[in-house]
């Protein structure tokens, strides 16, 4: 009996637990009320906001279904359902299954959910309205590369078929030993043949191997933002390499380590490379130049000048770890077809205060960004990497809310367009 209560009590502390037959049976979306500190959060105005979870653990990349159950892949390798049956916003029945593996991406698409974790993808059919696996998970693929840093697998599944996964770098510039002082790099960088970039599957076969898939894109150090625009084309905002100055000190003071390289977004397209580890985008100079490993000084383009040039650029080390296209109507028009991007914060822009720890807006026309991008989304439970929020995951509900995840204090919020008399 005790460990039935201990277990019950668990499950309250991530959302509560709800009762009866009613509690299990999917009920039709709404917009809830407004928390009335909005969260925590700082908004535009017209927005407010809601805490649906708090305290659920690691929740990396998150999607919400049809009738407005969210589904969450966590670091700790637990796949997390829950489900406002109440109407009040905040999530008061929790589902949990453990799937075994550190997971971080996750798609719903074509009947089937999808769980991305280091070495493999793997799926359940889903009907709407379900809570919980029907039994254990096929393969899609297996084996991918991963070890070190950025072995988190982000997905995005198209509706034709095609699953496009992130198989990010497992190094800071393809030095043979990485991080180290004055050291060239790898050239070529053997590194791409198997890592730094997208790679292609088709999502409706099981048991691939990374050999089955084929890169379609390269020279992407590490991806974590993949997405999809509203024609199933891959998107996404690339981690820039780090320490500059530490690397390579005659030739980078501390504080352009801080404030090089951008972060770089990419409309990502079959055959292209978009440069690493070969160049990094200097935000100040607006262009790409070539990386000290490769015998830049900071000003010389060499061979970057044959790479693709990024679309829209944003402050070094911020981590940007989500976009969505925003295909929803509850937001006012000017954010019909914008980019969404969530900021999980910097490590490394000392001796300047670290950054990021939000969410911006980047407007678009035609396709393409129109113009530089704002903060949409701050006040992340203290916006810090010691405090206890940093902005992971993005997903649109139905009726056209933002959910946004964090991985460091285990919550989900969920973003609302009130009116302009908020």
């Amino acid at each position: 009996m005790t460990d039935i209560v201990r277990r019950l009590a668990a499950l309250a502390a991530v959302g509560g637990i709800a009762c009866g037959a009613g509690a299990l049976r999917a009920q039709a979306p709404r917009t809830p009320p407004c928390a009335p500190d909005n969260a925590g959060l700082t908004l535009p105005a017209g927005f407010c906001a809601v805490l649906v979870l708090d305290g659920a653990g690691p929740v990396r990349h998150i999607v919400v279904g049809p009738n407005g159950d969210l589904f969450g892949a966590l670091r700790d390798g637990n796949l997390i359902a829950v489900r406002d049956t109440d109407g009040d916003g905040r999530a008061d029945l929790v589902r949990r299954a453990a799937v075994g593996e550190t997971g971080s991406g996750i798609a719903l698409e074509g009947g089937f959910l999808y769980f991305a974790m280091d070495q493999a993808v793997v799926r359940w059919p889903w009907r709407t309205g379900q809570l919980e696996p029907a039994g254990a998970p096929d393969t899609v693929v297996a084996g991918m590369v991963a070890g070190g840093e950025h072995s988190a697998k982000s997905i995005a599944v198209t509706a034709a078929g095609r699953m496009f996964v992130n198989i990010g770098a497992p190094s800071n510039s393809c030095q043979p030993q990485d991080r180290a002082r004055n050291v060239p790099g790898l050239d070529p960088c053997p590194i791409l043949d198997t890592a730094g970039g997208i790679w292609l599957f088709d999502a409706r076969r099981t048991h691939q191997r990374q050999s089955d898939g084929r890169r379609w894109a390269t020279g992407l150090r590490n991806v974590v933002s993949l997405s999809l625009d509203a024609a199933g084309g891959p998107w996404g905002v690339m981690h820039g390499r780090d320490q500059l100055s530490d690397d390579w000190p005659a030739l980078y003071n501390a504080q352009q380590n801080a404030e090089l390289p951008a972060e770089e977004l990419f409309r990502i397209e079959d055959g292209r490379d978009y440069g690493w580890p070969y160049c990094y985008y200097d935000g100040a100079q607006h262009m790409l130049v070539l990386a000290p490993e490769y015998g830049g000084d900071g000003r010389s383009v060499g061979r970057c000048a044959q790479k693709e040039q990024p679309l829209l650029a944003f402050p070094a080390h911020w981590a940007p770890d989500a976009t969505l296209f925003y295909a929803g109507v509850q937001f006012p028009a000017r954010y019909r077809s914008g980019l969404f991007i969530a900021f999980h914060g910097s490590w490394n822009r000392a001796p300047l205060p670290q950054q990021g720890y939000n969410v911006v807006f980047a407007p678009f026309e035609g396709g393409r960004p129109a113009g530089t991008y704002e903060v949409f989304a701050d006040g992340f439970r203290g916006s810090s990497q010691r405090a206890g929020s940093r902005p992971t995951g993005l997903a649109l509900g139905p009726d056209g809310s933002l959910y946004v995840s964090d991985d460091r204090g285990g919550r989900v919020y969920r973003i609302i367009y009130a009116g302009a008399g908020r």
